[in-house]
């Protein structure tokens, strides 16, 4: 990881800041830096990670996904 030269080690981070900036801090001015930090912890932890729509997960919010996955491995 983080070799020179190497674009591909840095993706998933890149891809997920970009992310971050597009859909939550862009046209958001905060008056503290705590307030900055609450509103994206509460992007990562109360959206992204339960709500948000992955194209890796078919399109799936994450508990979704996982609600799929037990109702498949159920019938096993």
């Amino acid at each position: 990881m983080s070799r020179r030269r190497n674009c591909h080690d840095n993706v998933v981070a890149e891809s997920f800041f970009n992310l971050l900036k597009r859909e939550r801090i862009r046209r958001r001015t905060y008056k503290t830096r705590a307030k900055a930090r609450q509103d994206v912890f509460e992007y990562i932890k109360m959206f992204y990670n339960p709500e948000r729509r992955h194209v890796r997960n078919g399109m799936l919010s994450p508990i979704q996904f996982e609600r799929q996955q037990e109702m498949s491995t159920d019938g096993v």
